[in-house]
């Protein structure tokens, strides 16, 4: 039996998160609060020095002591994005890693591919690995991208020969060819995504990396990436695929870990995994048809963006339950926008049970919001969706916010709100099974002879003969 290539042992990373206290009024409490700092810190210290070690394993000194200027009204708080992680991944296995958003999968991926260490447990890894993590991960911006393609396998221990050999098939898969000569710090943040990719899947590391970057790019991009890392795996490589798309996970790959606030709650076959969190998700979401976040514990922040709710309303406005085939809804996001002077694009992708995506639109469809720049302030968008549209079922709503001008996603809800349609609709015939697909329009019928006197015979008297005009 073969060694694994990658062997997680009881892996935990801890992060210390720091808290503001609210700020008084007045002269007297500032002076009140200066003159208790010294007595506040001194008994942080005198904690944590006597706090019994996690594993053996004393806090450092930096953990827990506060910076100088937070003495007066900072407080810290332990925050673990990992806790006792284990697992294999053989050579040649494809491996997808899944969860929601702050389920601890990018730090993970993180300490993988060695950014960052872990506080507990060991990695075993063999062979070269190339991550693709975040945008523009591993280039240097005042390089251009033909300098960043040596600098990069040079990274992963390629000769020059080696690069070489794959340099124009590198820039094939890109298709930037004409930007290689122009510093990278002037690409958008697709152009990035598509070097990156092409870099990493060329250059034959042992262990390929991909987080949900891939998401940046345009479908047809995404859609050649899939494949690329299909032909990776098939030729004896290793991937981790983190994705929020089930359909791409349950394809490409076969085994799936899924990582619930730090600790794996479910592992084995890829579509067993999905399936079964998938119908967590559903199960956990689907009693309401509204979500807020109030900021206290709850909150959504992101790339100067606050996500307030997302609801499904009726056509009066009102919240409802109970939405059917034939009746139409809005789906309403209230948000602030906190930077001002900048182009914002809403995006709702609807999802279905199974994790395909059923349709994807977003304001530029508003003519009075699109190709504008957003002044700060609170503001909702809602998208209409008309009745016998969708199938009886249920169905998981995601909110993305873009800026325009460089499509880099500023904040994306995955799991915003499930939505449950209900086929309640009278017909008149008998029918005893459920329509298949994810849609179910009312589409318009015509049927007529083309020759003879054919005709329609009633169902309750084959002698009425009715003739088709």
């Amino acid at each position: 039996m073969t060694s694994p290539i990658i062997s997680v042992e009881h892996l935990s990373k801890r992060y210390i998160i720091g808290h503001q206290r609210a700020k008084g009024d007045g002269l007297r409490h500032a002076i009140e609060d200066t003159a208790r700092a010294p007595w506040r810190w001194f008994r942080q210290r005198l904690s944590a020095d006597f706090r019994p070690p996690a594993s053996g394993v004393h806090p450092k000194a930096a953990d827990v002591l506060p910076l100088a200027s937070d003495l007066s009204r900072a407080t810290r708080e332990e925050f673990w994005a990992l806790k006792d992680v284990s697992f294999e991944v053989k050579q040649g296995e494809v491996l997808g890693v899944i969860g929601r958003n702050g389920a601890g999968k990018s730090t993970l991926l993180k300490i993988l591919s060695r950014i960052t260490e872990p506080t507990e447990g060991r990695v075993r890894i063999k062979g070269r690995v190339a991550s693709l993590l975040e945008v523009g991960t591993g280039f240097h911006p005042e390089l251009t991208g033909r300098e960043n393609i040596f600098l990069n396998g040079a990274i992963l221990g390629m000769t020059k020969a080696e690069i070489t050999r794959d340099f124009d098939e590198i820039v094939a898969f890109s298709e930037i060819e004409k930007f290689l000569d122009t510093p990278v710090k002037r690409y958008s943040s697709g152009m990035y995504v598509r070097l990156a990719f092409a870099v990493a899947a060329h250059l034959e590391p042992d262990i390929l990396i991909v987080d949900e970057v891939l998401a940046v790019g345009d479908a047809a991009f995404q859609k050649k990436c899939l494949s690329k890392m299909g032909d990776v795996a098939r030729g004896g490589r290793t991937v981790l695929f983190v994705s929020h798309n089930m359909q791409a996970v349950n394809t490409l790959c076969n085994t799936a870990i899924l990582i619930e606030r730090g600790v794996i709650a479910d592992a084995g076959v890829s579509s067993i995994v999905v399936n079964n969190y998938l119908q967590r998700q559903t199960t956990a979401q689907s009693a309401t048809s509204q979500r807020q976040w109030n900021g206290e514990g709850d909150a959504f922040e992101a790339g100067g963006i606050w996500l307030h709710s997302v609801r499904v309303s009726v056509s009066e406005g009102a919240s409802c339950d109970f939405i059917t085939t034939t009746q139409p809804f809005n789906i309403d996001i209230e948000y602030s926008n906190l930077l001002p002077g900048r182009p914002l694009l809403v995006t709702v992708i609807l999802y279905s049970p199974d994790g395909a995506e059923v349709f994807e639109s977003d304001t530029s469809r508003d003519p009075r919001w699109h190709g504008k720049v957003c002044a700060t302030g609170r503001f909702k968008s809602s998208c209409s969706i008309f009745g016998n549209l969708l199938n009886e079922g249920q169905f998981r709503i995601r909110v993305i916010f873009h800026n325009v001008d460089t499509m880099q996603a500023l904040l994306d809800c995955n799991d915003a709100l499930v939505v449950s349609i209900h086929d309640n609709e009278e017909r008149n015939y008998s029918w005893f099974g459920h329509f298949k697909g994810f849609v179910h329009p009312k589409l318009d019928w015509n049927t007529k002879a083309l020759c003879g006197t054919a005709g329609l015979q009633s169902a309750t008297s084959k002698s009425d003969l009715k003739q088709v005009p």
